[in-house]
């Protein structure tokens, strides 16, 4: 199946994250790794929130995809684990464990998302598992 026969909505039956269900979940990784990052940006609300590791907030799909277009080209996520559960307010948090591979060094990763009843992603924070030392010799060389 190429990318182009993926459903914007609905993961391909490969991709699977044990204990996940959560279409909008699943989709974002397989968009992200496939580069289709307008496509990732797309499953966030209107008012979506990314919190990246080490960077601001980034609001709105709009501002999302540019910054994945400008920072995630060569970054590989590995989902392994998760789970979810529903929250007071009717929203639904998701926490996924894997890691992420750039070109120069791959790191343990939690990705934390908060999704309304739509499954659109309303929030999602990237956070490095890693030591303080081992985050100083993630920067790349110069």
């Amino acid at each position: 199946m190429t990318s182009a026969e993926i459903s914007p909505v609905q993961p391909s039956s490969e991709f699977q994250i044990l204990g996940i269900t959560e279409t909008s979940v699943l989709r974002y990784f397989e968009t992200l790794n496939a580069g289709e990052f307008d496509q990732t940006a797309a499953l966030f609300g209107e008012d979506g929130v990314m919190h990246p590791p080490l960077e601001s907030d980034i609001v709105g799909c709009d501002a999302i995809a540019a910054y994945l277009k400008q920072e995630a080209q060569n970054i590989k996520a590995y989902p392994k684990t998760g789970i979810s559960e529903t929250l007071e307010n009717a929203t639904i948090q998701v926490q996924v464990t894997g890691k992420a591979q750039t070109s120069w060094c791959g790191v343990n990763v939690l990705w934390i998302f908060i999704l309304n009843q739509q499954q659109q992603i309303l929030y999602t924070r990237v956070k490095l598992l890693a030591s303080p030392q081992e985050l100083l010799s993630l920067r790349p060389q110069k």
